[in-house]
């Protein structure tokens, strides 16, 4: 009779997950998310679930504010580039600005990043730029989950996001509710893309204009590749120094959609904005997209942040109050425009 063969043994490492490299991995990033951490967090990294102390004497009548977002294609620019350590505060600074726009202090972000291949290298410098921006907005880096999922991801790729939770006392809220016509719309500069607008920027950059990432770009006095991954500003101490002072009515965090749909998501029924196109200066990389593509006004205005990032509406007898404590920052604002009687749009003059 012929002699049966055993089976070969077939691993998860087979497969292609290395739980040797993502042990070796979480062991490196552990101490980045600890140096984060207040007296507020209960326990370490590697729990099934993260425990956070709310601080009741903080607090009088808390509400819980969260959000969730990704860093999106501008990663592509970070794989080219083997530059991956901007993407993480990217994450942290956009989930920041979109709960502090509400009043909201953060307390505690998680991430998810999700790749094909371990590279211990790589996450290392993810995390090590989650655990900065998280520092700098005085949040805490609580947890997260790394995922392997062979063949799900091109080598040498991964996927990023995250989620937010800050508090606000209830009467401390920020909702917009009461905006008014009359005030005045004031807008805070953007570093660049941000996180947003990147799928158009980078056909129009890479595959229109054929640059390379690392190619200087004379139109834009920079590199190609070093203008698109300028960090994701955080808004957060203007903003703070805006709502405790009671100096805003409500604040838009311009992301995907531009100003165009954005601003309106904070205004009340019966009002709309007029923004004056000209009233801030345009960075240099959003004008040589414009041209690159052809693109009209209207799609520029509602793909990219054009230069502006926030948008706060500062009722009229409190302005110059408003623009005094920004000078005193040495913050830099345009008056970009005015609310009006109207639809909740944007009117471009």
């Amino acid at each position: 009779m012929p002699q049966e063969i055993a089976p070969k043994t077939v691993t998860y490492a087979d497969a292609g997950v290395d739980l040797r490299s993502a042990d070796h991995a979480k062991e490196r990033i552990k101490y980045l998310a600890q140096k984060t951490f207040n007296r507020n967090v209960l326990g370490g990294i590697g729990s099934f679930g993260a425990l956070y102390r709310l601080d009741m004497q903080r607090w009088k009548n808390p509400i819980l504010v969260s959000s969730a977002d990704g860093v999106g294609t501008k990663l592509k620019v970070a794989f080219q580039l083997g530059l991956h350590q901007t993407v993480g505060a990217d994450l942290v600074n956009h989930c920041v600005n979109d709960i502090a726009v509400q009043g909201a202090t953060p307390l505690f972000f998680l991430d998810y990043l999700a790749t094909g291949k371990l590279d211990e290298d790589v996450v290392e410098s993810v995390v090590s730029g989650l655990a900065d921006a998280c520092k700098a907005n005085a949040c805490v880096l609580i947890g997260g989950e790394t995922a392997q999922m062979p063949g799900f991801y091109a080598d040498g790729e991964y996927d990023l996001a995250g989620f937010i939770v800050g508090a606000v006392d209830r009467d401390k809220m920020v909702t917009g509710a009461g905006i008014k016509p009359g005030d005045v719309l004031i807008g805070l500069p953007s570093t660049g893309l941000h996180t947003n607008g990147y799928s158009l920027a980078r056909k129009l950059l890479f595959e229109v204009a054929g640059y390379k990432a690392t190619q200087y770009v004379t139109a834009i006095k920079e590199k190609a590749g070093a203008s698109l991954l300028r960090t994701h500003r955080s808004y957060l101490h203007v903003i703070q120094k805006l709502v405790t002072g009671g100096l805003t009515a409500g604040m838009a965090h311009i992301t995907g959609g531009g100003i165009t749909e954005n601003l309106p998501r904070i205004l009340p029924k019966g009002v709309g904005a007029q923004v004056e196109i000209g009233s801030w200066p345009v960075l240099p990389i959003f004008e040589h997209l414009r041209e690159l593509g052809n693109i009209p006004q209207e799609e520029m205005m509602r793909t990219f942040n054009m230069g502006i990032g926030l948008i706060a509406a500062i009722p009229a007898a409190k302005f110059t109050r408003a623009k005094n404590l920004l000078d005193r920052s040495e913050e830099k604002f345009y008056v970009i425009g005015r609310v009006v009687k109207g639809e909740r749009r944007v009117q471009y003059t």
